[in-house]
């Protein structure tokens, strides 16, 4: 079968349909000419899958690798069936084929910036060096990139799981900034809530935030330690407490912070923030959704019924340059490097 550059020729089961939707892909270490093998050194799973996984399994961290290990197996891929989302990783250039657009060597340490969800992969050592205790996952096995994949090369000035982290999430600091500088470019500086303002995603919307203009941020976060971890970070002008599955405290707390925000950024991992993002956010004003735990159905009828006049976005993980935008924030930012590093160390 010729090759796709959108990797239709992957895909196992059901026949048509693309890499993302596929129950099944072809993870074979051939490439076609246009592909790009990549020797796994380190998977990161989405934030929502490994917290449903590490739930299902009571945190049994055996019976968490176990189950990506099954998933894989089953699926040539890492797609979480529960919440559809996968994750990303990091590897070396196994080997190049000669049609491959994508501008890559052999030996080149990469992190690629497409879901787990649509990259064909096997692992060969049984995840042996994962305690299934966090996010960041040890592998060997190889990974298959199409011609329209995305893949940024590792900086050498930062260690490869930092990397990792930060790239996982760097779609959000770049759609973060782009909205706030739509508001500045028309002449309005914003207020922008962060709900997830400690978390990975988080944390950098905040810095994009500020560093695109907006007049005020507020952090939104579930418990005193967060608050506390936020608050030494100085990356909001206020640091609030509240659940964000309660949407009268959480408009409380950010009327309370200075809101309502103009720009709300969902960054949470747990479902149920939906109508909380709508109802603190102005009339007028815009919700961007980077939670796979998202539901946007939810997100839309709760509009609807609380009769709020505000525009949706969902976050889609692409915008051009973002990966060196995440990257540069985290160099200039030391509230922001300081998070990711002191998260790592805990994982």
């Amino acid at each position: 079968m010729p090759s796709s550059p959108v990797g239709l020729h992957r895909v196992i089961t059901p026949y048509g349909v693309l890499p993302q939707a596929a129950e099944r892909l072809d993870a074979r270490a051939e490439i076609w000419p246009d592909e790009v093998r990549i020797a796994i050194e380190r998977l990161n799973l989405d934030a929502a899958s490994y917290r449903q996984l590490s739930g299902a399994h009571d945190g049994d961290g055996d019976a968490i690798r176990r189950a990506v290990l099954e998933i894989v197996e089953a699926r040539g891929k890492m797609q979480n069936p529960v919440t559809g989302s996968g994750g990303m990783l990091v590897g070396v250039v196994d080997e190049v084929g000669p049609e491959s657009p994508l501008g890559l060597a052999v030996g080149d340490r990469v992190a690629t910036l497409v879901s787990l969800t649509l990259t064909p992969l096997a692992i060969t050592d049984g995840l042996e060096g994962w305690d299934g205790q966090g996010e960041q996952v040890p592998a060997a096995g190889h990974a298959i990139l199409f011609a329209r994949s995305i893949v940024a090369k590792l900086p050498d000035d930062l260690r490869p799981e930092l990397s990792l982290a930060v790239m996982d999430v760097c779609g959000a600091p770049a759609l973060t900034a782009r909205v706030v500088r739509s508001y500045v470019d028309k002449g309005t500086k914003p207020v922008v809530s962060v709900i997830g303002g400690a978390g990975k995603s988080g944390s950098l919307s905040l810095a994009a935030a500020r560093d695109a203009g907006a007049a005020r941020t507020i952090g939104i976060v579930p418990v005193q330690h967060e608050a506390d971890t936020l608050n030494a970070a100085g990356l909001a002008d206020v640091v609030a407490l509240a659940d964000a599955r309660d949407p009268v405290a959480l408009n409380a707390v950010v009327e309370a912070a200075g809101g309502p925000a103009d720009i709300t950024v969902v960054c949470v991992d747990v479902p149920g923030c939906e109508h909380g993002a709508v109802l603190s956010t102005a009339a007028g004003g815009t919700v961007i959704f980077f939670s796979m735990a998202t539901s946007f159905s939810a997100a839309a009828l709760g509009a609807e019924g609380l009769a709020a006049d505000v525009t949706m976005l969902v976050g889609n993980g692409y915008v051009p340059g973002h990966a060196d935008y995440a990257l540069q924030l985290l160099r200039n930012e030391p509230g922001v490097r300081g998070l990711f590093e002191s998260r790592l160390d805990e994982d």
